[in-house]
């Protein structure tokens, strides 16, 4: 007798509790994990960008292929190298006085626009929606937390040393997972998005390179302190398009007007100044061919994806979405729509 052996209408339940608790399960794992998934996501532009190196070295120094890959990861590091140079021994003065003013000049600042009743909504309603977010407890750990955040930033370095490596292992196995009949589509999508990724890279370097340069000279002609750092700081801020520099100007503004009022001014000017240089005219011309997605859909998008996987997705927000618009152009309205929607340009 098998009084107690599940009947079919049993056996479908329980499979599908099964599966119902396994999709929770994953979902669980991926939200508990989010940082090791943006890890991830950072080595794979490392990744990239070492890739990007090598085809250059390859195609326009004709370095052969087994050794342009080796050479494009030492490029990596030594930049990376000279970053740490640059921010440690020849920037760290200009840093550490610009870190050691930033919180009075917050305060003073906060100070200033409570003193009116519009300006007092302002702060309270930045601070209530600043205060629970991850954002701000990534923040609050951030000294507490350089050496954690050392040892990430080396794993994501070796990361992407590996994957440089032999990116194909990884694509294979992935498109493994994937049905047999959906592998072409699949891999036509990765091949756009690291293609679309290459080019955007290509863009934001010219457009941190620009604004930094842009922002550190116009600063030390308007005699405030730090312009080197600032303009530094500036750069860096590029990469998180609108919600970056707008970051970055207010403490360029903050130690000016610790100057005087005439170097307040020049820091306005010059921030008004480089932002019309380089939206009308660096950013159209260097993005025009990489994507071209609309200004509100990326503001609220880089916010959206700093509040969910905190300060170090801020600053991986704009690539993130570069994939996501990517994926979405290949995956759904070329292959199931059946949009006419031109692979990115090779270059």
């Amino acid at each position: 007798m098998k009084r107690l052996a599940p009947d079919e209408q049993d056996a479908r339940y329980l499979r599908r509790l099964i599966l119902t608790i396994f999709v929770i399960a994953v979902a669980v794992s991926i939200y508990l994990s989010l940082d090791l998934l943006i890890l991830a996501f950072g080595s794979m532009l490392g990744a990239i960008t070492i890739h990007a190196l090598a085809d250059l070295y390859e195609h326009r120094l004709h370095v052969p292929k087994r050794a342009a890959v080796p050479m494009g990861m030492l490029s990596v590091v030594a930049a990376v190298a000279f970053l740490v140079w640059l921010v440690a021994w020849q920037f760290g003065e200009q840093i550490n006085t610009l870190v050691t003013a930033l919180p009075g000049l917050l305060q003073k600042l906060e100070h200033s626009m409570s003193q009116s009743p519009v300006g007092a909504k302002i702060v309270d309603a930045v601070t209530a929606a600043f205060a629970g977010s991850r954002i701000a407890k990534d923040a609050a750990g951030l000294l507490k937390g350089s050496v954690e955040l050392l040892l990430n930033f080396i794993l994501l370095i070796v990361g992407a040393l590996f994957l440089a490596a032999d990116p194909g292992i990884y694509k294979r196995g992935f498109l493994l997972l994937i049905p047999q009949s959906k592998r072409a589509a699949f891999s036509d999508a990765l091949e756009d998005t690291a293609d679309t990724l290459r080019l955007w890279l290509r863009a934001q370097l010219i457009q941190m390179t620009t604004m930094g340069v842009m922002v550190g000279v116009g600063l030390a002609i308007a005699d405030v302190p730090s312009a080197a750092a600032l303009g530094f700081l500036a750069a860096l801020s590029e990469f998180i398009p609108y919600v970056g520099p707008t970051a970055a100007m207010l403490p360029a503004l903050g130690l000016a007007a610790t100057q005087s009022n005439n170097a307040l001014i020049g820091a306005l000017v010059v921030y008004l100044v480089v932002r019309l240089i380089q939206s009308n005219f660096i950013t159209p011309y260097v993005t025009a061919r990489v994507i071209a997605i609309p200004p509100a859909m990326t503001l609220f998008t880089i916010i959206a994806i700093g509040m969910v996987f905190g300060l170090f997705g801020l600053f991986f927000s704009a690539a993130l979405l570069v994939v996501f618009f990517t994926l979405i152009r290949s995956l759904y309205l070329r292959e199931v729509l059946g949009e006419d929607i031109p692979p990115p340009q090779k270059e």
